[in-house]
């Protein structure tokens, strides 16, 4: 009898106690992480319209396409900086900012459909292998990589891949056709530009972006400008669109002194966080000088602004971009990415230069482009502080918020001799052809000069050298025969920039661009 009545009620029992679960279950799911047990949230319409496209649309869809496009409809209703990253982009974007990739080491150039090797990372895996400055690529694999259809972006592909694999490549050397194996390895991009003695004690120091080498990159040319004398040091930001936020800081603490404030993040999801210097600085006493204009953005100004609110530098130049937004990367099953703004940063006295986007992206971004049209590039007295937003350093200056970084002295953008003429030379490739091919007719003369102070002093643009320019311009259908003189020299001097980077990479570039350069004699001035 007593095994008949367990028979009957042990399972009513657990029948029992299985719906009382799953009802206190059901009860507590507002409060448990993801709302996961037992939790079916109601279908979103967006969802909805998604299934009937793919199930009842008159036509096929590619519905990877779509969700793309629906994804980035959405975050057009956020800020300008949260934005989505396909997958086919995404590795491109991590290597920038890892300060590294995986590739054969060459920089490149198209002239005529033809793919031409323009230098070769000494040490690199290409310069072990033996490709050469004037190798010309006409295969890699089994692709063919001459004709109208190439584009850097193909060639990238090709080229880049996993560490320790092999790329075989066919180039044209002189009229000889070879085949050259070259194994892929790290390649590592210096976020320093230039790094040099620009005066007796006066250190350059110019960064191109915040990567998460910089520091490294960065604290290596300190320290050799120190060996040299460094007393002052001038600081080149300009074009300078940000990165990684850790890096700045880190930078930042070489310059200020004791447990400083540098920045700090707060948002509605995200607990304020406080960035404060934590080491000796190799840089805390000596004058310094920080440029700046309308590129400099995010990382940079986070830089900038804890050194103009602990009177630490003086800013020259222009106002910067204005983005005071923090943003994680959330990776997305696809292998795609989510950068999402999830807080917003302060400098030291509690400015936030983020510039106003209500008024949607287009008009975010034109704003940048308008500073060159309603005379802002070119006068103090039509920049666009927000006299809402003033603050006091402790030394006593003013300083705004929320439109970026106002410089201590503007320096108005340098137009003269650049006219429509001078820009299609370069867009249309006929200066850069020209002087790559200069370059390789002139190898053994070019040797001659030791470095960039050397080229500067010593190297002429002859007249035959001009009317060289001429005729390459004319092939290209681009006329210079009546260009006038402000012209002329902004041509040359182009010209000889791009024969020194030639010479030295972006270093000499960067050094002959500099001779004539109103920030730079400004911070010289100022130096004094």
């Amino acid at each position: 009898m007593n095994n008949r009545k367990k028979q009957v009620w042990l399972p009513l029992l657990f029948s029992i106690t299985m719906i009382a679960g799953m009802f206190f279950g059901y009860k507590m799911r507002d409060n448990m992480p993801g709302k996961s047990f037992f939790y079916t949230e109601k279908r979103r319409p967006v969802q909805e319209i998604m299934d009937l496209i793919q199930n009842r649309y008159v036509d096929d869809v590619k519905m990877d396409d779509l969700t793309d496009t629906a994804i980035q409809a959405m975050l057009y209703k956020l800020d300008p900086h949260s934005v989505f990253i396909p997958a086919e982009k995404l590795d491109g974007i991590n290597e920038e900012l890892a300060g590294s990739f995986y590739g054969i080491g060459i920089e490149f150039n198209i002239f005529n459909d033809t793919i031409n090797v323009v230098n070769v990372t000494k040490d690199g895996p290409s310069f072990k292998a033996g490709i050469q400055t004037g190798d010309k690529f006409i295969a890699v694999n089994d692709s063919v990589v001459a004709g109208k259809k190439i584009n850097d972006d193909r060639i990238h592909k090709l080229l880049r891949g996993d560490k320790g694999t092999p790329v075989s490549i066919t180039i044209l050397r002189g009229k000889e056709q070879v085949k050259i194996s070259v194994t892929r390895d790290a390649i590592t991009v210096n976020s320093v530009d230039a790094s040099y003695m620009i005066a007796d004690s006066v250190g350059y120091i110019k960064l191109r972006l915040f990567s998460q080498q910089t520091y490294h990159d960065f604290m290596e040319a300190l320290m050799g400008l120190k060996k040299q004398g460094l007393k002052k040091l001038i600081l080149d930001l300009r074009g300078n669109g940000g990165g990684v936020l850790d890096e700045a800081v880190d930078i930042a603490d070489e310059f200020l002194s004791g447990d400083k404030l540098i920045t700090y993040t707060e948002g509605k999801h995200v607990d304020k966080k406080e960035y404060r210097c934590r080491r000796q600085g190799q840089y805390e006493e000596g004058a310094l000088v920080v440029l700046a204009d309308e590129g400099t953005a995010s990382a940079s100004e986070v830089l900038i602004g804890a050194l103009q609110d602990w009177d630490r530098a003086t800013i020259i130049g222009r106002r910067s971009f204005g983005k005071g937004l923090v943003q994680e990367q959330f990776d997305l099953s696809d292998h795609s990415a989510l950068r999402l703004t999830i807080a917003r940063y302060y400098t030291p006295i509690g400015r936030s230069i983020q510039r106003p986007y209500s008024n949607g992206r287009k008009a975010y971004y034109d704003e940048v482009s308008n500073r060159f049209h309603d005379g802002e590039t070119q006068s103090a007295d039509s920049m666009h502080n927000d006299t809402t937003k003033v603050y006091k350093t402790p030394g006593g200056k003013i300083v705004y918020g929320g439109g970026g970084i106002t410089p201590d002295y503007f320096i108005p953008a340098d137009t003269t001799g650049y006219s429509f003429t001078t820009a299609r030379l370069y867009t249309k490739g006929t200066t850069p052809g020209f002087v790559y091919h200069y370059y390789l007719d002139n190898q053994q003369a070019l040797k001659a000069f030791k470095n960039p102070a050397d080229f500067i002093k010593r190297f002429t643009f002859t007249d035959a050298n001009w009317e060289a320019l001429i005729a390459a311009a004319t092939k290209d259908s681009v006329s210079v025969n009546k260009v006038n003189e402000k012209e002329k020299t902004a041509i040359v001097d182009q010209v000889k920039a791009l024969l020194a980077q030639q010479l030295w990479q972006r270093e000499g570039l960067v050094e002959v661009l500099n001779t004539d350069d109103n920030a730079i004699k400004k911070a010289l001035e100022i130096l004094k």
